[in-house]
């Protein structure tokens, strides 16, 4: 099932919305719905919002709509994770005039196998030709790439479209990536499961983001990381780590490093020390 965004399913931000979008990742309306200002946003979109989880492990409610993940990021001054990050994304693109589809994809396959499917939103753009628009994976593209099977090199990082399975297609991620890779097809959307599966991963407590918490940040040579209380900056020929020592730390990497404005960081600390407790036993 196909399911392609449009004003009229209001899936697109409004007028007004989308002027408090641009302001927010610093760019004017492009004049042309085309790939250099796809190419543009999509840094844009990366270099301006921090993807998180804290919902997830923090127990906070979040939404799943595009009008949810505007209120949480341009208006709250918050992050988001795949579902937030390429559904804001989306809604933003279809109100400048792209054509956008919203595809059903599932992360780390390999491991998962069919219960990976709906754990990850992803975005065909549809130009001269089909591009995949990724801003929903923490730590891979910064810009869109061709819908085709080959390699990738993005500021020295490799990653590549392959065939999989089932007629499904791969993208892999490179070699230090949280997520080795996520499967979709291009003209697959299944806005139930995504829906179910995002349900499942902000409360089950098997959930990757329900034990460990994960922040990150790109950076024009490469992204930071926050995992639990370690925060790394990393590029594709270097990795620096940094532990996080306190409750006050950690609430001063929000603001400075991640440009987030957390309500409670004190309480996310208390958190990570109880997951880190846990684990060590």
């Amino acid at each position: 099932m196909k399911h392609t965004l449009s004003d009229a399913d209001g899936t697109a931000l409004t007028p007004t919305q989308l002027e408090a979008y641009l302001a927010r990742i610093g760019m004017e309306q492009p004049r042309h719905p085309d790939i250099d200002s796809l190419t543009a946003l999509h840094r844009a979109h990366l270099l301006a919002f921090t993807w998180e989880a804290l919902d997830a492990f923090m127990g906070w409610p979040s939404g799943f709509s595009p009008v949810a993940a505007f209120s949480k990021m341009v208006e709250g001054r918050r992050g988001g994770w795949c579902y937030e990050m390429n559904g804001l994304f989306g809604a933003a693109l279809v109100a400048l005039g792209f054509r956008v589809t919203r595809l059903c994809g599932g992360v780390n396959p390999e491991i998962l196998g069919d219960l990976a499917i709906g754990n990850h939103l992803t975005l065909r753009v549809d130009l001269d030709r089909p591009y995949l628009a990724e801003v929903g994976v923490a730590d891979a593209l910064i810009a869109p790439v061709p819908l085709a099977i080959g390699t990738i090199r993005q500021r020295g990082f490799d990653y590549s479209i392959t065939s999989a399975d089932a007629g499904w297609t791969r993208f892999n991620n490179h070699s230090r990536g949280i997520a080795r890779s996520f499967d979709f097809k291009p003209d697959h959307s299944d806005e139930a499961t995504l829906k179910a599966s995002q349900g499942w991963l902000m409360q089950d407590p098997a959930s990757p983001f329900t034990n460990a918490l994960a922040v990150f940040r790109h950076t024009p040579d490469g992204y930071v990381a926050l995992q639990n209380d370690c925060l790394r900056h990393v590029t594709a020929g270097s990795l620096r780590e940094q532990p996080i020592t306190s409750a006050d730390h950690l609430a001063d990497v929000f603001e400075t490093v991640f440009k987030l404005d957390v309500p409670t960081p004190a309480l996310v600390w208390d958190r990570i020390q109880t997951v880190t407790r846990d684990k060590a036993a």
